[in-house]
């Protein structure tokens, strides 16, 4: 349980940090919110690259821990013959390889944003050791870089080994309730009650207000968000690595999945006409997808 023995007034503080830090882990540091992606089938890794006989046991130690965590199956590969049996490749390159200020990096390949087909982690030499949990994280379909108390943040929390929120994340993420391309106002609630299940019986009853609170204020600025007048969330600002491209594209998305909140009553109750607003907003910006669904409304 999250800090079990913890004053009460300091655990529900943490609880509200995790709330934000599981909200923010749903959007791409470009600055568009991203749907569910997780694997559904076992996962093949295979090791390349140099000085493997260093990296390769800590890797896979920390590719079977989020995968443990996720009850995906997960098996190492690298000494079959046949290269086409793997998903998952983890490269070390040479120190000289990538950039300071991404020394690591995961590339999921989807047909759909959905469920994850392959994987694929560079990371350097040198950087391989305190990147492994991070990256690991990523590779199982968690693509945010939340500022909290977790492996994906930029900030040195910790680098070897998973932290409680991790857990969560991973546990939701994999949960029979989520489901592969859902929408962040879907997926948010599936997050958030695996937080509430860590708390102390005593406080699940305030933590589940806490909740509930901060779902309306998170659609609340989301509002203002999707119609361009509220300010870009902390999560990008802090990543550094938001594109104005990007932040428009986030809009339009944001709308789109603020309309599908509305329709399918995620996070909000259900409202039809709150769902078209939003919808037709989005389809003005160019969202397909809204407009497919605007399309079954006539």
């Amino acid at each position: 349980m999250l800090g079990l023995m913890m004053p009460i007034a300091a655990l529900a503080s943490e609880f509200d940090a995790g709330l934000h830090t599981l909200w923010e882990v749903l959007w791409h540091q470009s600055g568009t919110p991203t749907r569910i992606v997780r694997w559904e089938n076992d996962m093949r890794v295979r090791f390349t690259g140099t000085n493997l006989a260093v990296h390769r046991e800590h890797m896979m130690e920390a590719l079977r821990t989020v995968a443990g965590e996720a009850k995906v199956k997960i098996t190492d590969v690298t000494a079959t013959v046949d290269e086409s049996t793997a998903n998952v490749t983890v490269e070390i390159l040479a120190d000289n390889a990538l950039e300071d200020n991404q020394p690591c990096v995961t590339f999921l390949d989807f047909k759909t944003e959905t469920r994850i087909d392959s994987a694929q982690v560079q990371m350097r030499d040198r950087d391989a050791w305190r990147c492994a949990y991070h990256e690991s994280m990523h590779v199982m379909g968690v693509r945010g870089h939340p500022a909290g108390q977790t492996v994906l943040s930029y900030f040195p929390w910790k680098i070897d080994g998973l932290l409680p929120l991790d857990r969560v994340m991973l546990r939701a993420w994999y949960n029979p309730r989520m489901q592969g391309g859902m929408t962040p106002f879907e997926a948010l609630p599936v997050l958030a009650d695996e937080l509430v299940a860590t708390m102390p019986p005593s406080q699940k009853q305030a933590s589940m207000r806490t909740r509930d609170a901060f779902y309306t204020d998170t659609i609340r600025q989301m509002h203002s968000y999707a119609n361009g007048t509220g300010d870009v969330p902390q999560i990008v600002k802090r990543s550094g690595k938001s594109t104005s491209e990007g932040i428009r594209y986030g809009r339009a998305e944001m709308s789109y999945f603020l309309g599908i909140a509305y329709l399918e009553g995620a996070t909000v109750p259900r409202d039809a006409t709150e769902a078209v607003r939003w919808l037709e907003r989005a389809s003005a910006m160019g969202n397909r997808g809204a407009q497919a669904k605007l399309g079954g409304f006539r």
